[in-house]
């Protein structure tokens, strides 16, 4: 069964609040009416996927709503133990431009969802506007699977990205927070940024990126030809010389009695070739192993 409701009050609420993303995660039949809500009752969502704002794109916003007021009501669910009465599930943006614009209240939906829908409908209202940067979206996509058990497939499904996409935005949550910043803030691009998620120093390559304006090109070239973070799963440690791989190859022959050769490959895998010429030394070598 689908995690996600194709709720039946959908319809309703998109008819009251207007022209809004598609939201596909409400459940229940209840019937939602737009209230005057006193901006005092209410709260942010803590799970909001969107921790940045424009303070220039509020500004904005708040000029607009003083000469027209909120054309679209914003989502709030009712709270308890909270300092407030009603959280935000969607329309933060509205409801922070409402109060620098000076209005004491403002049109909003009530409506009984969940903790896992309210981060969805916040999730996908944020990324069908694209007012996420790339490491919100990234954070958004990995709380969905960390707080609301859902796995590649059911994030994929609920906001319509494929599972590669989701998957490679979710890297960038392995980045130092200085290079984070350097994303969050436009200065390197999530291109840039999962390029040198492998490198031994992605801070100082990605200083060095914004300095000369290197491109993606130019930044795979310079990771693929430099050592590698030893957390990489593509680490490339130096090769063995060749006094030293012949030594080990020695040591396990003098072991186990048979020849022996060592490869190595990228990423500090390889393979140890044992060879044997008859059928009584491979029985031997057999018995050599399993004790």
């Amino acid at each position: 069964m689908s995690k996600f409701g194709l709720g039946r009050g959908l319809a309703d609420l998109k008819e009251e609040m207007g022209s809004i993303p598609d939201i596909s995660i409400l459940t229940g039949g209840e019937r939602v009416v737009v209230k005057q809500i006193p901006l005092v009752q209410i709260g942010a969502n803590p799970d909001q996927p969107r921790k940045i704002f424009s303070e220039k794109e509020l500004e904005e916003l708040s000029a607009s709503i003083k000469e027209k007021g909120v054309l679209q009501p914003i989502l709030l669910r009712a709270v308890a133990g909270k300092p407030y009465m009603y959280e935000i599930v969607a329309g933060e943006r509205r409801f922070r431009a409402s109060k620098m614009a000076g209005l004491t209240e403002i049109p909003a939906l009530v409506k009984t969802i969940n903790d896992e829908n309210a981060m969805e409908i916040a999730l996908i209202e944020n990324v069908q506007r694209e007012n996420l940067n790339p490491i919100e979206e990234a954070d958004a996509y990995e709380n969905l699977m960390d707080k609301c058990g859902y796995d590649l497939s059911d994030v994929s499904r609920l906001i319509g990205k494929s599972e590669s996409y989701i998957k490679n935005a979710i890297r960038l949550i392995n980045l130092p927070d200085e290079v984070k910043n350097m994303v969050e803030q436009g200065i390197l691009s999530p291109s840039h940024a999962r390029t040198i998620l492998v490198a031994e120093n992605p801070v100082a390559l990605a200083q060095e990126i914004v300095k000369k304006n290197m491109s993606v090109a130019e930044t795979e070239k310079i990771v693929k030809n430099s050592v590698r973070s030893i957390k990489s799963r593509t680490y490339v440690s130096r090769s063995m010389d060749a006094k030293t791989v012949r030594d080990i190859e020695i040591r396990i022959k003098n072991a186990l009695g048979v020849q022996v050769r060592l490869q190595e490959k990228k990423g500090g895998a390889g393979s140890i070739i044992l060879s044997f010429s008859t059928r009584i030394q491979m029985q031997e070598l057999i018995d050599r192993l399993t004790k």
